[in-house]
């Protein structure tokens, strides 16, 4: 909002002033600014009472508020876990004493001494917690779970509009703390992939209401020596354009697949990784979807539009290649549509009672396939694009080791193609990789470390992989790493494809780190060789006895991949390993696993 002479008490040359400066303030300045204005009144109030006998307390004066907070994360891909601790940071620098935990290193028995709690989650895959959320989400669901009445809450939920069960577990914990008697310091906020600006407002207001009742100044903030040279950071927000050094296909002739091998440069970019971390790419849509999306909505292509609320501005057709997501459709977007325009059978699409024709709808289809479907569209361009979602980065387990590599980062990257509802689709990132991205070209990137991924801190730790496919790619991350670092602990890997001859991943690197030792064992399935298809979880299963003998020496067991069944089937083999070959019940075998996860001995890095 903007101030005027007229709303406030200030004269014109200050409303000028205040308008320019408001607007530019983050979260912890303005909370800074109002906890000066507070210490100036509350000083210039204490010179005026000096002289004035001290009256007798007030009979219901409220207690002080606990500056003690604690911040709760449940995160997959690292992204609650950033924004977690990035909120624990601030609020130090607030004067606030804050712990910053995942919720599998929390003690659930804690929970009833704790005063403030911001729990950040998301969810991931079809309404499901994150591996490192499962026990606590259990546990508060729980009759185990105690009355918090003394308690205030906050939860930031992020997830993804696209999934059916958009913000799901953020939602249930939200819900579950209020039915235990707990009290909302601020409103759930639910953030969609572009989570920065909702994240910092839902920020922004939880510090306003810890500050409430605080009965105590918030402490100015060190002055910042004089700048000098500002070195840039490189970050979600402020990618580094990173040169291709490498593109090749490592699928052979024949093969049904294409999966590409990506290198690219980080000279100057000042950015480093760890193995078990991810690499983001924003791509581009294709230029002959874009093309075809103009065709169908008669659109002139050079028509400037805004793109975001700070009023950049591009022509359409740069907006649709470079900014917007124009591949995948959303239950809000077409909630949206069916507001924005006068159209029937969309507005019968989005009523309460077709929500699962609404849902098959959406699955496979494009804003091509809408706009086909419901146009032509009785909107603006400005109008039209206004309701469209930012285009999303596309995260990839990085498959090397910066030791081994400096100054460079190497992808493996399926291409997506496939048909439906009458049309050829193709992945917007895979195929940008696959078909239009050359040696020398750039791409926007960003590191994402994924803390919930790492290998072991002893070198001496036997480790166990299993990554079919481009699953491959982090335990490829691992071997190199544990070869630079001349690693003693045993290693066992299981990698599974359609075909040994054109699909074998990274062949030739396997079989030298087997002959010198760097990995100790390797089984492979390749499923379309043999009549009977075999998969991972098969040769998990024949060698049963040894791998159980490996768990009970301390391995680390590590899964990358498919979730929807391979992830699901990997875990039911190793299940039935711990009870086979342990002599357990299926209770006491979910019991060896889960202390497995709290130990970090069982990790995965699912999508």
């Amino acid at each position: 909002m903007q101030l005027q002479v007229m709303n406030s008490p200030f004269n014109e040359e200050q409303v000028e002033l205040l308008n320019r400066l408001l607007p530019t303030l983050n979260a912890s300045q303005k909370a800074w600014l109002s906890g000066y204005l507070t210490a100036i009144q509350s000083a210039d109030t204490a010179t005026v009472l000096e002289a004035v006998p001290a009256a007798a307390p007030a009979a219901n004066t409220a207690q002080p508020v606990s500056k003690e907070v604690t911040i709760l994360f449940g995160s997959q891909t690292g992204n609650a876990q950033g924004l977690a601790e990035n909120a624990g940071k601030t609020l130090k620098e607030q004067g606030f004493q804050v712990t910053v935990s995942s919720m599998s290193d929390f003690k659930p028995n804690q929970l009833k001494k704790l005063k403030n709690l911001l729990i950040v989650v998301s969810t991931h895959g079809e309404g499901d917690p994150p591996d490192n959320a499962l026990s606590f989400h259990e546990f508060l669901h729980g009759r185990r779970a105690p009355k918090l009445e003394d308690l205030r809450y906050s939860v930031l939920a992020l997830g993804d509009t696209s999934y059916e069960f958009f913000c799901k577990t953020g939602k249930d914990f939200d819900q579950r703390l209020e039915a235990l008697g707990a009290t909302r310091l601020q409103p759930c906020v639910e953030c969609d992939l572009d989570f920065e600006e909702p994240a910092a407002k839902w920020l922004e207001g939880v510090i306003t209401r810890l500050s409430e009742g605080q009965g105590q100044t918030v402490p100015a903030q060190p002055t910042a020596p004089e700048a000098k040279a500002v070195e840039t950071v490189y970050s979600r927000k402020n990618p580094f354009r990173a040169e291709v050094l490498e593109n090749i296909n490592l699928n052979g002739r024949g093969s049904n697949k294409e999966t590409r091998h990506l290198e690219l440069s980080l000279e100057g970019s000042g950015l480093t990784y760890e193995p078990g971390d991810a690499l983001g790419i924003f791509p581009e849509n294709d230029p002959e979807l874009v093309d075809l999306l103009l065709n169908e909505l008669k659109w002139d292509a050079n028509e400037v539009v805004a793109v975001d609320k700070q009023g950049e501005r591009l022509p359409l057709k740069e907006a649709l290649t470079s900014y917007f997501e124009i591949t995948v459709l959303t239950k809000k977007l077409i909630q949206q549509a069916a507001e924005l325009l006068d159209n029937e059978k969309l507005r019968a699409l989005t009523a309460s009672e077709n929500a699962q024709q609404l849902k098959a709808y959406i699955d496979g289809r494009d804003l091509v396939d809408f706009v086909r479907d419901f146009g032509p569209i009785n909107a603006s361009p400005q109008e039209f694009v206004s309701i469209l979602r930012k285009m999303p980065p596309r995260l990839y387990s990085i498959a090397s080791s910066i030791a081994a590599n400096p100054e460079e980062v190497h992808l493996t990257i399926g291409a997506v193609r496939y048909h439906a509802h009458g049309r050829d689709r193709k992945g917007v990132c895979s195929i940008l990789c696959a078909e239009r991205l050359q040696p020398g070209d750039t791409v926007p990137m960003f590191i994402q470390p994924n803390k919930n991924f790492k290998l072991p801190e002893s070198p001496e730790t036997p480790i166990i992989m299993v990554g079919p496919g481009t699953g491959v790619a982090p335990f490829r991350s691992f071997m190199q790493e544990r070869e630079e670092a001349g690693a003693t602990g045993k290693s066992w890997m299981f990698f599974g494809d359609q075909h040994f001859v054109t699909d074998f991943l990274y062949q030739t690197e396997w079989q030298k780190w087997l002959k010198d030792g760097v990995l100790t064992r390797m089984d492979v399935a390749f499923s379309r060789d043999t009549e009977e298809k075999v998969y991972v979880q098969h040769r998990m299963l024949e060698h049963s006895k040894e791998l159980y003998k490996w768990l009970e020496e301390g391995a680390v067991f590590y899964v990358c991949g498919d979730k929807t069944n391979m992830a699901k089937d990997v875990q039911e083999a190793l299940l039935e390993i711990i009870e086979k070959e342990g002599g357990k019940s299926r209770e006491e075998a979910e019991a060896y696993l889960a202390e497995m996860k709290k130990q970090k001995r069982y990790q995965r890095d699912v999508y």
